[in-house]
């Protein structure tokens, strides 16, 4: 891959990460309550999408229009892997060094908003009481391991979008053999 696509790329990367960090922390000070929403989720993981595209198809204008398969994913790639593990540093050192107390608020809080949505959706009790158990049994929402585990899970649901993208974005030169 050519020097300036990842440049690009990784440029793509940080820019994404200081919105969503941004947000991580802007979350914090302000209004706890914004991580248990579901369309603030929904609006992170559509930014780190476009972000993604953004990322692709800039690189295929640095190639003039022409632009590979690996190469299109490549950039992809670079952009949602840095754009989203720092803010998942951020939030871990947030939640775990800086106010631990704010991750037990938190975890309660998305704890009871499980609990609520599975009421309206009307799942036996059995059902919750027995999801309710499993949740309490785990470790913090906000510990190294669920931090690592929750970013290499989004980091390959990202990457099958970024394959469909570039699949989209590929254009083969036809001046090339």
């Amino acid at each position: 891959m050519d020097k300036s696509l990842k440049s690009s790329a990784v440029n793509n990367g940080l820019y994404l990460a200081l919105i969503l960090s941004s947000f991580t922390i802007i979350g914090y000070a302000v209004y706890l309550d914004l991580f248990t929403q579901w369309w603030f989720g929904i609006g992170q993981m559509l930014l780190v999408i476009i972000f993604g595209i953004v990322s692709s198809i800039k690189a295929k204008k640095l190639l003039g229009g022409f632009i590979s398969f690996k190469d299109a994913f490549t950039a992809f790639f670079i952009t949602i892997a840095i754009g989203i593990s720092i803010p998942a540093v951020i939030g871990f050192v947030i939640f775990n060094i800086v106010d631990a107390e704010a991750a037990t608020i938190l975890q309660e809080k998305i704890i009871d908003n499980q609990l609520a949505m599975m009421e309206r959706f009307g799942a036996p009790q059995q059902s919750i009481d027995e999801a309710m158990a499993q949740i309490q049994k785990e470790e913090s929402f906000f510990s190294i391991g669920n931090t690592i585990k929750t970013t290499a899970y989004q980091l390959l649901g990202f990457s099958v979008i970024g394959l469909i993208v570039a699949a989209v974005t590929k254009k083969k030169d036809p001046h090339e053999a």
